[in-house]
């Protein structure tokens, strides 16, 4: 498919996406989003495809909802409010909900300013790397007049915390890379001109490893949020249960034995 908005490309069993509207500051509009979803879905059936690795084109990594050109058009039957609520339910919504139930390993590497509901996109990676000079801020509240979304209020509290979280939201004051890093909101901050050596260097492990076991390492911690200990203890074992089945553990376990790499299916 070609896509004006992105990129994507798969080589060595990792998918690259990179969003492409750089004059723009790869602000979010309906066709960037209609056409992530295109591709991480092109990505998720992909059998070749083990890693998706998401980036940003030019300065900025993604600057949030485009304000100027949203692409959702408004025949004049809805409020603003309505409009809104309209555009979330149609499109950015199902977009986030894509992003957080990926099927396999993300690694985001943020390259730029990252604001607004470009915080959501980020933070739905399940490995997040930063460029020391990019920054995070949630301009939502304090220049809008709005709360936080694109799943941005759902992954900052359990990242850093009730109080963190809500002085970012309530104060709008930008987060640099490397204190993101420092309070665990990110993985990591590289040097800039390290930035993308270190995705592609992470995507590379992870497409060794074993498809469904890193599948079921999501579902399982995606699901601890919400669990009692016992109901997670019930799942982990059910799980594994059914991946120890799997030629994959016995090759980890041959693997391990014989003081080698595992070599999975």
């Amino acid at each position: 498919m070609d896509y004006s908005t992105i990129t994507y490309a798969v080589a060595d069993g990792v998918a690259t996406l990179t969003l492409n509207r750089p004059q723009a500051l790869n602000s979010l509009n309906k066709t960037l989003m209609e056409e992530m979803r295109v591709a991480m879905g092109e990505a998720a059936a992909d059998e070749a495809v083990r890693v998706l690795l998401i980036t940003g084109a030019g300065r900025g990594f993604c600057a949030g909802a485009d304000l100027a050109d949203s692409g959702f058009p408004n025949d004049g039957s809805r409020s603003t409010g309505q409009q809104v609520a309209h555009s979330m339910e149609i499109g950015y919504n199902p977009f986030a909900r894509d992003l957080g139930q990926f099927p396999k390993p993300v690694i985001v590497a943020v390259n730029g300013v990252c604001a607004g509901g470009g915080v959501g996109l980020a933070l739905a990676g399940d490995i997040v790397l930063a460029a020391k000079s990019a920054y995070f801020v949630q301009v939502f509240g304090p220049k809008l007049g709005l709360v936080p979304d694109v799943g941005v209020t759902w992954y900052t509290p359990r990242l850093v915390g009730r109080a963190r979280a809500r002085a970012l939201a309530l104060l709008g004051d930008r987060l640099p890379a490397e204190k993101a890093a420092e309070w665990g909101l990110i993985w990591e901050a590289v040097d800039d001109d390290k930035l993308m050596e270190t995705a592609h260097a992470l995507a590379a492990r992870l497409a060794k490893g074993p498809r469904e076991g890193f599948a079921k390492i999501k579902e399982v911690l995606d699901a601890s949020p919400s669990n009692s200990l016992e109901a997670q203890l019930e799942l982990e074992r059910v799980t594994q249960g059914g991946l120890a089945d799997h030629p994959n553990f016995r090759e980890g376990v041959i693997a391990f034995l014989k003081k080698r790499d595992p070599v999975f299916q």
